[in-house]
C-alpha cells in the first residue's frame, strides 16, 4: 500500500524521529544519571533544534544550516507569530550548544540546569508538534 503522506510531512517526520532519539538519550541520562549534565544540556539543545526544523520543513521545506535556536525560532515566527512564545526557552537553550561540547573556559552544568534545559526542550517539542499535527 502506498504511503499517502505528503513529501513535506514525511521530511518533517524524519526530523521528529531524530529529535525523539536525542530526547530519549537525554531522558535516560536524567533518569539513570549514567551520563553528564552537560550531555543532557547539549541533547536538549539538539532536540529543540530538530523540532524547530521539523516545523520549518513542514511549512516551507527549507531552512538555513544553522544551530542558533533564536534564529530558527525567528524563522518559525515569520510563518506563525505565536512562536514568539518560545523565545525565552530558545535563548536559554541556545547557550548550551558550544559550552556543553567543548573544553575550555566553559562551565560544567549541574543536574538542576540539565533538568531545566530538558523541561524547556519539552515545552518547545509540545508546541511544535501541536502546530504540525494541527495542520494535518
Amino acid at each position: 500500500m502506498k504511503n499517502k503522506a505528503l513529501p513535506t510531512e514525511l521530511r518533517a517526520e524524519e526530523w521528529i524521529k531524530k529529535a525523539n532519539d536525542d530526547e530519549l538519550n537525554a531522558r535516560s541520562i536524567l533518569t539513570h544519571r549514567d551520563g553528564t549534565p552537560n550531555g543532557v544540556c547539549f541533547l536538549s539543545h539538539q532536540t529543540t533544534e530538530k523540532y524547530l526544523k521539523s516545523f520549518l520543513v513542514f511549512k516551507k521545506e527549507w531552512f538555513p544550516k544553522i544551530h542558533a535556536l533564536d534564529t530558527l525560532t525567528e524563522l518559525c515566527e515569520e510563518i506563525d507569530s505565536s512562536f514568539k512564545e518560545l523565545e525565552e526557552d530558545a535563548i536559554f537553550l541556545n547557550a548550551f550548544y558550544t559550552p556543553a561540547r567543548y573544553p575550555g573556559d566553559y562551565p560544567e552544568y549541574s543536574w538542576k540546569e540539565a533538568e531545566k534545559a530538558f523541561a524547556a526542550a519539552q515545552r518547545i517539542k509540545a508546541f511544535c508538534l501541536n502546530k504540525i499535527h494541527a495542520k494535518k
